[in-house]
């Protein structure tokens, strides 16, 4: 699942990309110990009470193993006028053990009636036994008691007739609304089951453990389709004109995977090398922005196939562009689900930032095709098994089949936004329990995707790239059709050998040479399991303290901790009992080679061949890990960037300029050291680190201006304009050159605009003018359209405008870049329709609700008025969105974090007490406490520094 709303790829995209939240969760266990029928017998006051006054035979969260699911028969009928659904099914259970209950999950579905038949009941025909149906809510369970015990080792069939409603939200079986050209509202009935919702859809074993196949019918009037996972095998028609259709049975798959819709969309195909048909379905109208997404599914398909060499086992691929969706896209097999802007490409208002993040949407859920469908983890304590190897496929997968995105400069963001997140002491590790609904979809956040590619990205520099895909082509065959955990996949790459790789006596031979013997093996089975056990079972990320002595390197490791100072009582206390495994690399001023060394101790020493002047760990960014220089080490890495910048690597200055702003932030450098390295900039040709570096004092103008620190505001715009003049002035405005131009070209005046650069505004206001006069039918270039209108949106006139287009729009990206334009007005009455629009939920759907306010949050005007709301509305918002969903945390985290006065923190410390009295808990939570308070800090220690260099520097 990719979360621009709920799955973390934790860039999110608001359309106008928000930076990212990343939230800590708490996750399950693992196998619980099973209260027997006998415990039940003996003590039923022991176990909960259900919804009729019986005791309910299972008191806990995790479903029994005592029978497990082979095969589900599926029937599906929606009525899309009455937004209710009937249904029944037929579920194949194993007993492993006797029993006299059976425990399904299922949430707000209506049973009518369960029975069971045993193998020879089915074999002559005899009709099933009446069960009793036991309800409990609280654990989203029922019982199913039988009279007999079930025996064990044999097959039994259990029937269930259902019914519900639609669901209004987002989650289970849902329906979402578009409105076509001619103003005509439809609705369509969609899934989305991931990852504990296919119970509100049917009584299902709703767990990853527990892998069954499928075979659904969904009945349908004649003006719509349906869709499944597998293709359609034939349809029959009904009395009263409606149509049964019969899809071909799934492969075995984990119950979070099912998908159907019933809609009236239209597609364009098309067939991979091996012979997938490959289909793009979207609302009639949006057809023509479908193109895009099924040339690179296709291209990224193959390269997959190739890659993993696993072809994709079913017989065709769905994508689909869903008008309601709260994630970014959902890798349902077969019939994988997006929102509009993660999938259609509109080439007249879709800029090269919204073609990278289909690009990469795509990439991340064809990824899971393999890493999540075909293995599965185990439990949900371990979903970065699935989301940090999409994720980190995205890297592998659009650098191969799309090597003019350059995406790889654009991974280093990837796990820049993670370690602001990590370097906090609310983080988790990446592997970690979580047990209820709630803490589960809290796993869906930046540590699970960013820190999950970024570890696996560093293993593969360590391992050797052919070393690493060999490793994973061993898992993905070993698991295939199967769970797996953290230890299954340390195996897999410490032993890359596949099965034809066995020679008769045992032994592995690959890569030309003998992987030697049993001994060496173990060895380095061990060293990859320890090491990365050290990343994955412990939260946090490591700082690297070098202090060159001549030609000695001493070297140190400790926790990064930001907003918490060496300084400070707790420091140490947080120190203790961490330690990593750390594959360092570095470079030097004597050499280009990358020299290597594996850092298992707190402290250690090397000793360089030669003298050298300067010495840069973290090659390329590609360790997960921060650097810190003592003595004059950040001396002569600024030396050496103002004398000849190119003798470092692009990604090594990039990494320079992030490390030293976040230790600004730990109190290891001072901010006037960070601001020096920058100096430099005016020479820098390489757009990742120009960018990099202006990113940083663009967020010290935000964070002044919010507090109104007019001084220090005007002396850093003025700075800004002056010391960039020369890039600023020679940006055009249109939609040529590289991806990385056009991204310099979007965020360069799109700043320069904000901070009412004057010929910046003469030009934008210029287009928006022809633009409105040509009735919206002008195409501005798409790279400044969102700039064009956030400098109309200022004016009245220009605003109403703007938001009648956005209601007549037919195109994602367009619509956010209007909204984000709308969001920035400086009127507060305004941007108050803007909220009351998102919660009613037409205009503004209520998927744009959560983006909507984070961006209101970040305008000065908005600020309070977004955070009041939250705080008068909070029962209405979590109607609308689940207490751990992706847009709730969201809403939260956006509409305070940005936060840093000591009465605001105070403000938010009190509402958390308020939501924890009532029930309500979210790890989230305690991230914002702390992004407040390191907010705080930063500017008690760092706003005189500030203000001292910007008046030298001016």
């Amino acid at each position: 699942m990719v979360n621009s709303c709920r799955k973390l790829i934790f860039n999110i995209y608001i359309g106008f990309y928000c930076s990212a939240i990343i939230l800590s969760t708490i996750c399950i266990c693992s196998q619980f110990s099973i209260p027997s029928t006998d415990q039940f017998s003996k003590d039923p006051g022991a176990f909960p009470v259900a919804t009729n006054g019986q005791p309910f035979p299972w008191r806990e969260l995790r479903l029994p193993s005592v029978v497990t699911p082979l095969h589900y028969d599926l029937f599906v009928h929606p009525n899309l006028t009455s937004l209710d659904f009937v249904a029944s099914e037929k579920i194949e259970i194993l007993v492993r053990d006797a029993t006299q209950f059976i425990i399904l999950h299922s949430k707000d579905l209506e049973i009518i009636n369960a029975t069971l038949q045993s193998e020879e009941d089915l074999r002559y025909r005899k009709p099933g036994i009446m069960l009793t149906v036991l309800s409990y809510p609280a654990h989203e369970q029922i019982a199913l008691l039988v009279p007999e015990k079930l025996t064990a080792d044999l097959r039994y069939y259990v029937a269930i007739d259902f019914q519900a409603k639609l669901a209004d939200g987002f989650e289970g079986f849902y329906k979402s609304t578009y409105r076509t050209l001619d103003g005509e509202t439809r609705i369509i009935a969609v899934t989305d089951f991931e990852p504990t919702q296919a119970r509100m859809a049917f009584p299902c074993f709703d767990e990853p453990l527990f892998k069954a196949s499928f075979s659904i019918k969904i009945r349908r009037e004649n003006r719509h389709i349906a869709l499944s996972n597998m293709p359609k095998v034939k349809t029959t028609e009904l009395e009263g004109g409606l149509l049964e259709d019969h899809f071909e049975t799934t492969v075995k798959m984990s119950t979070y995977l099912v998908a159907y819709i019933v809609c009236d969309f239209n597609s364009v195909s098309g067939t991979s090398s091996s012979g997938v048909k490959v289909s793009i379905y979207a609302s009639p109208d949006k057809r023509n922005q479908t193109h895009y997404a099924l040339e690179a599914s296709l291209k990224l398909l193959d390269f997959y196939e190739n890659y993993f060499d696993i072809n994709y086992p079913l017989p065709k691929l769905d994508l689909v562009a869903i008008p309601d969706f709260e994630s970014g896209a959902m890798e349902n097999w077969g019939l994988i689900t997006y929102k509009e802007t993660s999938l259609l490409f509109d080439p007249k208002t879709s800029s090269i930032s919204d073609k990278l993040w289909v690009t990469k949407v795509i990439a991340h859920e064809l990824a899971h095709q393999w890493f999540g469908n075909l293995v599965t983890m185990e439990w949900w304590n371990d979903i970065w098994l699935n989301e940090g190897f999409a994720t980190y496929m995205e890297l592998i997968s659009v650098n191969a089949t799309y090597p003019e995105l350059q995406f790889d400069d654009y991974f280093l963001d990837v796990c820049f936004e993670v370690i602001k997140r990590d370097s906090l002491n609310s983080s988790r590790p990446i592997s970690n329990q979580a047990e209820t609904p709630t803490q589960i979809q809290e796993m869906f956040d930046a540590v699970s995707y960013n820190k999950g590619a970024c570890t696996l990205n560093m293993l593969k520099d360590f391992l050797s790239e052919e070393k690493f895909q060999k490793g994973i082509i061993h898992y993905l065959k070993k698991f295939s059709y199967r769970n797996a955990k953290n230890d299954d996949l340390w195996s897999s790459l410490s032993n890359s050998c596949l099965e034809g790789d066995f020679t008769s006596g045992g032994f592995c031979y690959s890569d030309s040479k003998a992987t030697s013997n049993t001994l060496a093996f173990l060895e380095e089975n061990a060293e990859v399991k320890e090491m990365m056990t050290t990343w994955t079972l412990q939260k946090g990320i490591p700082l690297v303290v070098v202090q060159q002595e001549g030609r000695s390197l001493r070297l140190r490791q400790e926790r990064f901790l930001s907003g918490v100072f060496e300084e400070e009582p707790e420091w140490r206390a947080l120190q203790e009992r961490y330690l990593w495994h750390i594959p360092l690399t570095y470079s030097t001023s004597s050499s280009d080679a990358i020299h290597r060394h594996i850092l298992k101790s707190k402290t250690d020493t090397l000793d360089l061949p030669e003298k050298t002047s300067w010495v840069k760990f973290n090659v390329d960014s590609n360790g997960y890990y921060m650097v810190h220089y003592e003595g004059h080490g950040w001396d002569q890495l600024i030396t050496q960037l103002n004398r000849n910048h190119t003798l470092l690597r692009p990604k090594d200055r990039t990494g320079l300029i992030h490390d030293a702003f976040q230790l600004v932030s730990a109190g290891r450098l001072t901010l006037d050291k960070a601001l020096d390295l920058t100096r430099y900039l005016q020479h820098e040709a390489n757009i990742p680190a120009l960018l990099k570096g202006l990113g940083y004092l663009e967020l010290f103008y935000h964070m002044m201006d919010r507090r109104n620190i007019s001084d220090v505001t005007e002396n850093l715009k003025d700075y800004i304009l002056r010391y960039f003049k020369p890039v600023i002035d020679t940006q055009s405005w249109n939609d040529e050159g590289s991806v990385w131009d056009r991204t310099l070209r979007s965020d360069l005046l799109k700043l320069a605009c904000y901070l009412n650069h004057a010929s910046c505004i003469r030009k934008a206001t210029e287009l928006f003018s022809q633009w409105m006069e040509s009735g919206g039918k002008l195409n501005i270039p798409t790279d400044v359209l969102k700039i064009v209108y956030s400098v109309g949106a200022q004016t009245t006139a220009g605003w109403n405008y703007l938001l009648e287009r956005y209601e007549l729009s037919v195109s994602g990206a367009e619509k956010n870049k209007i909204l984000y334009a709308l969001s920035t007005s400086k009127h507060q009455e305004k941007l108050m329709k803007l909220i009351e629009l998102g919660m009613e939920g037409k205009v503004i759907k209520t998927q744009d609700l959560a983006v909507l306010l984070y961006a209101i949050a970040r305008n000065p005007e908005g600020q309070r008025l977004a955070w009041n709301f939250v705080r008068e509305n909070w029962t209405h918002l979590l109607k609308k969105f689940g207490l751990g969903s992706f847009p709730m945390r969201l809403i939260i985290s956006g509409t305070t974090s940005h936060f840093s006065s000591r009465d605001e923190l105070q403000e938010v410390k009190l509402f958390f007490d308020f939501l924890k009295a009532q029930g309500s808990h979210l790890d989230v939570f305690q991230i914002v406490v702390e992004n407040i308070s390191k907010n705080i800090k930063w500017l008690e220690k760092n706003l005189p520094t500030l203000r001292t260099w910007l008046l030298a520097s001016i």
